[in-house]
């Protein structure tokens, strides 16, 4: 038991770290190509800031372990609207001002509601996986569509401009990206290996792993990415990287154990989950849309989603145990 909890420690500390690399080393790369600092942000960033999920749903998937990449999916998604967002917005109230984000959060719902129509069959198949993959493209050629065509206009074309890294030679970028890279792989089998024995040990169904430890440690890039970005006064970027890693867990994550490994879902994730995910989305776009004007996350709406949040680690809790 120790060496597994060494394991997911070593783990996420490396997970986090390399993920911090690869997001460096890729945008570096972009940047010495003369690609916008909108579309590498709207792009290569938020896909990195899912690179963890990504990885550990492929090692759980291969391992045998679908229901853990599933719960990682879902989870992640939860602790970015709930924790992340809500601790954000208690520290600073967040605005929202750019278009092609008010054009995103529109579709997170169709993706969150293209989920649930696939899987409302109980199950997870390789066809489900592949037009969640396929969406994915369509979505990742949609928002670099967006961020060419508003790059002078969009307010968090400044924002990225001042968060994007320093200048460095393409073959210091091209290192960073590859060692990022395999680094992203060596954690993620880490840490899956180490929790994949504490569940075995303490009976504690995969599932509720991905939903809380592993959901929970890979969203804290996004927790530091957004509390940042909220304290500098980027509140664009700080939203839009809760928008972007939802997109890609809901289309990109949850496709590998589908494709990988398809299999009946586990139980509790349509009874108690999906339900949840669903409406911490809906409640997530009612408030940063701003139907009359720029959206906006008061302190109160922060606090009530952190208690959501504490509130649904409860749920899961109690629900285990039973």
């Amino acid at each position: 038991m120790l060496i597994d909890s060494i394991a997911i420690l070593t783990g996420f500390a490396l997970l986090i770290w390399s993920a911090d690399r690869f997001i460096c080393g890729a945008a570096a790369t972009a940047r010495s190509l003369n690609v916008s600092p909108l579309v590498i942000g709207l792009t290569i960033v938020g896909f990195g800031t899912s690179a963890p999920e990504m990885m550990i749903a492929g090692f759980a998937s291969v391992d045998g372990s679908p229901a853990m990449a599933i719960g990682n999916a879902i989870g992640s998604n939860i602790t970015n609207i709930a924790l992340v967002l809500g601790m954000a917005a208690l520290i600073v109230p967040l605005d929202v001002h750019s278009r092609i984000l008010k054009k995103e959060l529109p579709l997170l719902l169709v993706a969150m509601l293209l989920m649930l129509i696939l899987i409302m069959d109980d199950h997870l198949g390789q066809t489900d996986g592949i037009l969640l993959l396929g969406s994915l493209l369509l979505v990742m050629w949609w928002i670099t569509r967006q961020a060419l065509m508003n790059r002078d206009t969009d307010p968090m074309q400044a924002e990225y401009i001042k968060e994007m890294p320093a200048e460095m030679p393409m073959s210091r970028a091209i290192f960073w990206l590859v060692a990022g890279l395999l680094l992203l792989i060596t954690s993620s089998k880490i840490l899956v290996w180490g929790a994949v024995n504490i569940a075995t040990a303490l009976g504690i169904s995969e599932l509720v792993i991905g939903l809380t430890i592993i959901a929970i440690g890979t969203s804290l890039p996004e927790l530091a990415a957004t509390v940042a970005g909220a304290m500098k006064n980027e509140h664009d970027i700080a939203i839009g990287n809760i928008v972007g890693s939802n997109l890609f867990n809901t289309l990109g994550v949850l496709a590998i154990p589908g494709i990988l490994a398809p299999e009946k879902l586990a139980t509790g994730i349509m009874e108690r989950d999906v339900p949840v995910v669903f409406c911490l989305t809906i409640a997530f776009f009612i408030m940063a849309y701003g139907f009359r004007g720029a959206g906006h996350i008061n302190r109160i709406e922060g606090g009530l989603l952190v208690l959501a949040f504490c509130g649904y680690q409860t749920l899961i809790y109690f629900t285990a145990i039973n």
